[in-house]
């Protein structure tokens, strides 16, 4: 069988609800680059039978960017690095529905609250349920938390206050973690997804690529996502930060990122597949060929510690590939 056949076969069985397996989705991982167009377009596919033509729209709140303990070396809001970022503690329930108010103005379904820190102290919890409350109270729109380790007390009072999802990011393949961090472990981030799901959260995870990982290593990380199969897959392409040990890391070749996309959804063919932040700058269309080529999800307005695309812009964009917000 040669290679288009195959992607076409593999297409089919996605479609068809018997799916592929994992020798298949390692073939089809490691293709050659003159097929890549046609994976794509297999993949799009696929979100088109499952998802349609929708494209989510989310916008994140880093509501409180300080000193986090943990040495993750892609972050440029670690105490352990000098990277110059500002540091702010946890605003006011209202300047959050002010800014989720503005959200919702500009076109974003989905909003997500992210802190910076190894997990919420009693406190600090009990000051974001208030902003939760507050948000749920004065905006329609969907919420999301990103609040690090969490236990499960918490998981269950973010369920009770309606947070339909949890992002905790496995960030990159089991083999890899250790040389990213230090401070917590592989184990301790699927714990918190664990915890998550059986409070009844909806899972948003996914991760960073290029972080100086090997193709086998993002292989690994999609097939893990896809046990696990998150609600919602989000990844990341590394901007480096100043003053980060990855400061000088290498740009990864957009092949290789359209190898991933497609690649999660064929393995994940309900899940809302986003490309997250870098790919403004990593990407010359600012995500147009990934969102035909299996995503259906951006964030938009910026990221935790860096700018970007206005939201007309990025709604502009969805609209000329044909696709609907």
């Amino acid at each position: 069988m040669d290679v288009n056949e195959f992607i076409q076969e593999s297409k089919e069985n996605v479609l068809s609800g018997v799916g592929i397996t994992s020798e298949d989705a390692t073939k089809l991982f490691n293709i050659p680059e003159e097929f890549l167009s046609e994976l794509g377009r297999a993949a799009n596919q696929i979100t088109r039978e499952f998802n349609g033509n929708k494209v989510d729209v989310e916008q994140l709140n880093n509501i409180k960017k300080n000193s986090c303990s943990e040495d993750c070396s892609f972050c440029g809001q670690s105490a352990f690095f000098d990277t110059k970022i500002e540091t702010y503690q946890l605003p006011s329930p209202q300047e959050v529905v002010t800014r989720a108010k503005k959200a919702k103005d500009e076109g974003a379904e989905s909003y997500c609250l992210v802190a910076a820190w190894r997990e919420p102290s009693p406190n600090d919890f009990d000051k974001v349920c208030q902003i939760i409350e507050q948000v749920n109270e004065q905006v329609d729109i969907s919420l999301e938390c990103s609040l690090g380790f969490l236990s499960e007390p918490q998981a269950k009072k973010l369920k009770e206050l309606h947070v339909k999802r949890y992002n905790h990011n496995l960030e990159t393949a089991k083999s890899k973690f250790s040389e990213i961090c230090t401070t917590h472990t592989y184990e301790d981030r699927m714990k918190t997804l664990q915890i998550a799901r059986n409070a009844g959260l909806e899972l948003c995870t996914g991760g960073i690529i290029g972080l100086g990982e090997t193709r086998k290593q993002r292989l690994e990380l999609v097939l893990e996502l896809a046990s696990i199969y998150p609600e919602e897959v989000t990844i990341n392409i590394l901007v480096p930060v100043p003053g980060t040990p990855l400061e000088l890391q290498t740009p990864l070749e957009k092949s290789e990122i359209i190898r991933m996309f497609s690649i999660i959804r064929f393995l994940l063919p309900e899940s809302m597949i986003k490309i997250s932040g870098g790919r403004e700058t990593n990407l010359d269309d600012s995500g147009e060929e990934l969102l035909q080529s299996g995503a259906n999800g951006i964030i938009t307005s910026g990221y935790l510690t860096m700018g970007g695309n206005e939201a007309k812009k990025d709604i502009n964009m969805i609209k000329k590939i044909g696709l609907e917000i």
